[in-house]
């Protein structure tokens, strides 16, 4: 015991003389020589200097989470205020969540839980002999390997990627700030559901040689990779520049032409490993050639046209492949993957259209429009009022640059030449460049809608439209009726609601101001959104017939003629109002002054229009009386599957009052009806009728200074019987 005790006394004494020794040994000295100057320093100052650069770097990694935090708040902020500013109403948030929310997997059923019940033993005698001849007690607790009923176990159901075609032309000309902000909204289109596929077209030029071509496709390679930069920051892209094949001859001849092409997808898988990651692809417009594998540059139309077959699952002809593995092919891509919309950012930005004063198409009806907007498009697809606007502008500024040079005067008077005539014909050139880039546009859109299921639409902006984040606009506040108070992003806005920003039977002094110098308003954007649609029917034809109130001897149109399905007219009717109407009491009303039917698809919207006579009037067809008589819009219905989807709504009124009755039509509805903030918006006046239920409304420009008019128009609205056979109370 002592033994152990001095052992452990002489221990502690050991390890205090090895701690002093290596306190000792650590703070050795170190001799410095600087000049003639010696002196002693030890190593705690390294020490010191490294707990500093220690904390220097810790302190740039706070401010850097601080910055990358903020940076992150920011984009949140954007992108709420993007969300939030979309105005989408209840029924357009549930559509969206039915077709992005990805499927939900039913749980599996818990397996039942196995009970040991103890059996009792028999051994033929029919004696019960309990435990006895049982098995013995550690048998029985000792644990049991059962094996369970073996499962099928179902794959996991993967959710379906809804895909956004994104073509950007021109990128040379965008600044980096406006690609980030397009990234911005392509990443928060990613956010919502909707991943892009990117397509890059380069300005065109003339490709003489192979070295010119070697240069462009260079080019657009670099414009790729300045896309592909500017969308990292923002989520993520990746360069994907080897996936289209071209055949040297044209598959499937017979097909249609946007069937028939010889650009195809090549490489399926380089082009869906991004997508599933979340990532961008960005496809620059190249292509390879099956036989030499040698790189050209192609279409970006071309290349559009190729993903949409291969979203779509239409056959592209690739040689050397089974007929059982190109159909397994064109299956199983469609269940991966949904093409949903097709978004062209063009610095020309929508289709033109002559007949608005904003100078665009908002919403293209492809089955009813498409014919009219191509021949609007070849007769240079501006209005008037704009053409004189500019061309007054180019004059004036030639003007003064000709009075300000005495030259010029001496060589107009000599040789009778101006330069205002070249001037002009070269704005008629650019003009006519433009709208032939429209022009390709509205094929595209056209050909890819036609592949595409009819829930699927095409949208085409201005980069500039698609960078913005829902920023208040920097302009003085303006009350314009009911413009848009927000600049909304269009592309945001789309995806929400799948509608335009305003709609398309909008007047256009609903939407802003007007600046007289260049013919815009201040809240609108020139963006044209277009769905594949449906045709619309107008009895009689106002393009053949004008409609004009009925004359003595002349036959008219009537209910039960065979253009017009009247059991079906009347299943409309009562689908949307939601009551019964007494057929008879109703023909026998309208039968003799019908000015005409519109109606949209297969009656899924309709609009019947009568000639009123005025109460103080008498209806003899006299000049007199059919002058007084007044457009009526006797019933406007739009059945309820359809209501606040598709704009069927929007397409009867747009025909109604640009159509039929350009000069103004004139309706009623209850004062309790949920339908008049639409009917307030798209009407050029209303006044609630003294001492009734009704609210009068017109589209007729500058009614109030038509006195007679007005009273007209509020004789026949009082005045109107409804025919409806529910014989309920109501409000007349």
């Amino acid at each position: 015991m002592n033994l152990q005790n001095l052992a452990f006394k002489k221990g502690k004494e050991a390890a205090g003389h090895n701690i002093q020794s290596w306190t000792r040994r650590g703070r050795r000295l170190e001799e410095v020589n600087n000049g003639q100057v010696r002196h002693l320093a030890t190593v705690r100052p390294a020490a010191s200097h490294l707990r500093d650069e220690l904390t220097r770097e810790h302190v740039r990694d706070l401010s850097s989470k601080q910055k990358a935090k903020k940076e992150a708040k920011a984009l949140d902020r954007d992108f709420f205020i993007s969300v939030l500013g979309s105005s989408a109403t209840k029924r357009d948030a549930k559509a969206y969540i039915q077709r992005f929310m990805p499927p939900q997997e039913k749980p599996l059923p818990k397996p039942s839980a196995i009970t040991d019940t103890p059996v009792p033993i028999s051994h033929g005698n029919e004696v019960n002999l309990g435990g006895f001849y049982g098995n013995a007690r550690a048998v029985q607790d000792s644990p049991k390997f059962v094996q369970q009923p073996e499962t099928q176990a179902k794959p996991a159901i993967q959710p379906q990627l809804h895909i956004a075609l994104v073509k950007i032309r021109a990128p040379e000309s965008l600044h980096d700030e406006t690609l980030k902000g397009i990234g911005r909204t392509i990443s928060q289109l990613n956010r919502l559901g909707l991943t892009s596929v990117v397509v890059v077209e380069c300005s065109e030029q003339i490709k003489l040689s192979s070295s010119a071509d070697l240069e462009w496709r260079s080019n657009a390679d670099k414009q790729a990779n300045r896309i592909v930069a500017a969308f990292d920051g923002h989520g993520g892209a990746r360069l994907v520049n080897s996936v289209i094949g071209i055949f040297e001859e044209v598959k499937n001849p017979g097909n249609p032409a946007y069937h028939c092409s010889n650009v195809h997808v090549t490489m399926r898988e380089l082009l869906m490993k991004p997508l599933r990651r979340g990532l961008i692809p960005v496809i620059p417009c190249t292509g390879y050639i099956e036989s030499t594998h040698v790189s050209v540059s192609i279409s970006a139309n071309e290349v559009v046209l190729a993903l949409t077959r291969e979203f779509a699952g239409v056959a592209s002809g690739l040689p050397d492949e089974a007929p059982s593995i190109a159909k397994q092919r064109r299956q199983s891509l469609p269940k991966e993957v949904s093409l949903d919309r097709l978004i062209i950012l063009d610095p020309l930005g929508g289709i033109p259209a002559s007949d608005r004063e904003n100078g665009y198409h908002v919403f293209l009806n492809m089955e009813q429009e498409f014919e009219s907007a191509k021949q609007d498009l070849a007769r240079g697809g501006f209005s008037k009022n704009a053409i004189a606007l500019e061309t007054r502008a180019e004059q004036s500024k030639i003007s003064e640059l000709s009075s300000s040079n005495p030259s010029s005067k001496l060589v107009d008077s000599e040789l009778g030449s101006t330069p205002q005539s070249s001037t002009v014909k070269s704005w008629s050139d650019t003009r006519k460049n433009e709208y032939n880039r429209h022009m390709l546009n509205l094929e595209l859109v056209r050909s890819v809608l036609a592949i595409l299921p009819p829930s699927s639409s095409a949208l085409l902006t201005t980069p500039d439209e698609a960078a913005n984040s829902g920023k208040q606009p920097d302009i003085p506040f303006q009350a314009a009726g009911v413009g848009t108070r927000r600049q909304r992003n269009p592309l945001i806005h789309n995806l929400l609601t799948d509608k335009p920003i305003f709609s398309s039977s909008l007047p256009v002094g609903r939407l802003g101001p007007v600046t007289s110098a260049k013919l815009e308003l201040a809240h609108v954007t020139p963006t044209t959104f277009a769905k594949h649609g449906m045709p619309v029917s107008i009895f009689p034809d106002p393009r053949i017939t004008p409609w004009e109130p009925p004359r003595p001897g002349k036959p008219n149109l009537t209910l039960t003629d065979s253009h017009i399905d009247l059991p079906r007219l009347v299943h409309l009717i009562e689908d949307s109002f939601g009551r019964k109407l007494d057929v008879q009491d109703y023909l026998k009303r309208v039968n003799h002054r019908i000015a005409g039917v519109i109606i949209a698809g297969e009656y899924e919207g309709g609009a019947l229009l009568t000639w009123e006579t005025p109460p103080d009037v008498v209806d003899d067809g006299s000049l007199e009386s059919r002058a007084r008589m007044v457009p009526y819009l006797d019933k406007f219905a739009v059945l309820k599957r359809s209501q606040g989807s598709g704009g069927t709504a929007d397409v009867v009124f747009k025909a109604m009052v640009r159509d039929c009755f350009p000069q103004g039509v004139c309706w009623r509805s209850r004062k309790t009806n949920v339908v008049n903030k639409w009917y307030f918006e798209r009407s050029r006046g209303t006044w609630k009728l003294p001492d009734t239920g009704w609210t009068m409304f017109w589209t007729t420009p500058d009614l109030t200074l038509d006195p007679q008019r007005f009273r007209d128009y509020e004789g026949v609205c009082r005045n109107i019987e409804p025919s409806w056979a529910d014989n309920k109370a109501v409000l007349d």
